[in-house]
């Protein structure tokens, strides 16, 4: 049986009982986990889901259900459900659904990689991550090392009563790992290739040929146990210089998050809030100085982020949409339900939902800062730096929940004095307020340090669902920053 049959019995059902639209998204999920800590192994895990969602709009409103059971019966059981769901929605509803038109659309699509990861043995891996484990622990004063190694494949085949018949195969990868030094009443940590699981793309195992894990993890290692010594990050207004990972979170934080359309509105406030971004704010808020330009693009020309696919959980094709253009905020993520609400004709294309047992909502797809486009690397914006620091790799971060006042803390950090990168610095932290921090930006790497970074634990919604969003982002110099006042609780 295939799944256009299966899920053409759940749109049958919703059409008989009197959905106007429906869609039905089968997804086929296999993902594989594997972690060390001091040697040896901590976390493994090899899973496998199977299930079926089915949206209906009736009566106006929307419905929702969802079964792992893809017998005809349960099939369409689940739809009647989902159907029966929206008409009592339909009896509190303040206004009816409106969907932005979409052209159906047959098609295939799958995630360019090179190895499979699922090919590759459970024993290599673990190899692979008691090597590297190995090396972290070589170094003198190194009191714990973690590693970790990710594979996720997700299948879908979604098709909807307009039409769509659309089927994606998405694969992803990610792998890092973290040296922790205690001394005294201190711990210190140096990460790579960033935290947070490190770096996580749409790839295959290539990512992890690709990382150089081994080659790195001494020089990891030796940073941990070096910042004991480290001179304690000096406070006041500083030059900062953010590399690219550390800008990658600061975007998703200070940019991805308020330009979810359903925060905006007030539908989704469930997890981390709303927003500061109110509509009357589109092309008119100064967002950031005249080199900030963002976009949201989950095509794949944008590179391999873990925002990239074909389609979006609602048929919808990727798109590349201006969320900042030359400082001025331009764009918000939307929906096919959303986008009337901003003017716009289309849906941005960004609803996703995390597995065949959630009702997708609007996610960030790849939410990246444009590379200077005058040629410019680390060593040269460093070597233009009168007196600043240089800051590497987020060890924490606060941000309210409307997306406005921000603190961060980072693992590393270099003094920089008459263009040079002069003494190591520990504990280093910056806060500020969204639309002033992007408004002193005043120099961007250009396009060769520029690196799609992956956030792949991302929490939004009620019940949570964990998705992956990329960061693309280059080294950035921003002026005028409050630095360390988060070492002191202030």
């Amino acid at each position: 049986m295939s799944m256009r049959h299966i899920a053409d019995w759940a749109l049958n059902v919703a059409n008989l009982r009197g959905a106007s639209y429906a869609d039905a998204r089968i997804v086929d999920d296999r993902s594989r986990g594997l972690a060390t800590k001091n040697g040896k192994v901590s976390h493994a895990s090899d899973g496998e889901s199977l299930g079926m969602g089915v949206r209906v709009i009736a009566d106006g409103a929307w419905g929702y259900a969802a079964s792992d059971d893809l017998s005809r019966a349960a099939v369409e059981d689940t739809a009647a459900h989902a159907v029966a769901i929206a008409k009592a929605s339909a009896r509190v509803k303040q206004s009816d659904v409106r969907l932005a038109p979409e052209k159906a659309v047959t098609a295939q699509w799958t995630t360019p990689y090179q190895i499979d990861p699922f090919m590759i043995s459970v024993e290599q891996n673990i190899d692979l991550l008691l090597k590297v484990d190995s090396e972290l622990r070589s170094v003198a004063g190194v009191t714990m090392a973690e590693t970790n190694m990710n594979f996720h494949r997700e299948e879908q085949w979604f098709v909807s009563s307009e039409g769509a018949n659309i089927r994606q195969t998405k694969y992803s990868t990610g792998a890092g790992y973290a040296a922790h030094a205690f001394a005294g009443t201190e711990i210190q940590k140096r990460s790579y290739p960033t935290s947070y699981g490190g770096q996580w793309q749409n790839k295959g195992y290539e990512l992890i040929q690709e990382l150089k894990l081994v080659e790195n993890a001494r020089r990891i290692g030796e940073e941990a146990v070096a910042l004991h010594q480290a001179d304690q990050c000096p406070e006041g207004a500083f030059t900062i210089i953010l590399e690219g990972a550390q800008l990658g979170l600061q975007i998703h934080e200070s940019i991805g998050h308020p330009i979810e359309l359903d925060r905006v509105l007030g539908m989704e406030a469930n997890f981390a809030g709303t927003s500061f971004l109110t509509i009357d704010k589109l092309c008119k808020l100064r967002y950031g100085s005249d080199l900030v330009n963002v976009v949201a693009d989950a095509r794949q020309e944008h590179g391999p982020g873990l925002g990239t696919f074909g389609f979006d959980d609602e048929g919808v094709p990727a798109q590349c949409t201006p969320i900042i253009t030359k400082g001025l905020f331009t764009g918000y993520l939307s929906s096919r339900e959303t986008a009337h609400t901003i003017g716009a004709e289309r849906s941005g294309g960004t609803l996703r939902a995390e597995g065949w047992n959630r009702l997708p909502i609007i996610r960030m797809t790849n939410i990246s800062l444009l590379p200077g486009d005058k040629p410019l690397t680390l060593e040269q914006l460093i070597a233009s730096t009168d007196h600043g620091i240089f800051m590497q790799t987020n060890r924490s971060w606060s941000i309210d929940d409307k997306r406005y006042n921000f603190q961060f803390g980072t693992e590393i950090g270099w003094e920089i004095k008459n263009g040079k990168r002069t003494r190591m610095l520990k504990n280093c932290s910056y806060s500020g307020i969204t639309t002033e921090f992007w408004n002193s930006l005043d120099a961007i790497c250009s396009r060769d340090e520029w690196t799609l970074w992956g956030t792949p634990n991302c929490g939004k919604g009620q019940p949570q669902q964990v998705m992956g969003t990329g960061h693309g982002a280059a080294p950035s110099r921003f002026r005028g920053v409050k630095v360390g006042s988060a070492f002191r609780g202030n």
